[in-house]
């Protein structure tokens, strides 16, 4: 079972997610601020989205919205943004 190691906030709506499996990449979380649901609309605010943190494994936010690591590590292998190793960006 893949889970999230660590997580940092990069510029706008974008975290650098790493893996259990010490995999990475670069996660643009912009679709999820647009769709202004009851849930992701609080990530509009960059002191808000900044404040995730990593729950049993999953990315969480403060108002119980969160997203699992296998969901996350799928979005970023299907479009060839899953790097391997140690080193990122």
């Amino acid at each position: 079972m893949i889970k999230l190691t660590a997580i940092e906030p990069k510029d706008d709506a974008r975290l650098l997610l790493r893996f259990s499996d010490g995999a990475w990449g670069i996660h643009d979380f912009s679709r999820y601020l647009d769709a202004g649901t009851a849930m992701t609309a609080p990530l509009r605010d960059p002191r808000f989205f900044a404040s995730c943190f990593i729950e049993a494994g999953a990315l969480a936010w403060p108002n119980g919205f969160d997203l699992s690591a296998e969901s996350l590590y799928l979005r970023l292998q299907e479009r060839n943004e899953l790097k391997a190793g140690a080193a990122a960006a």
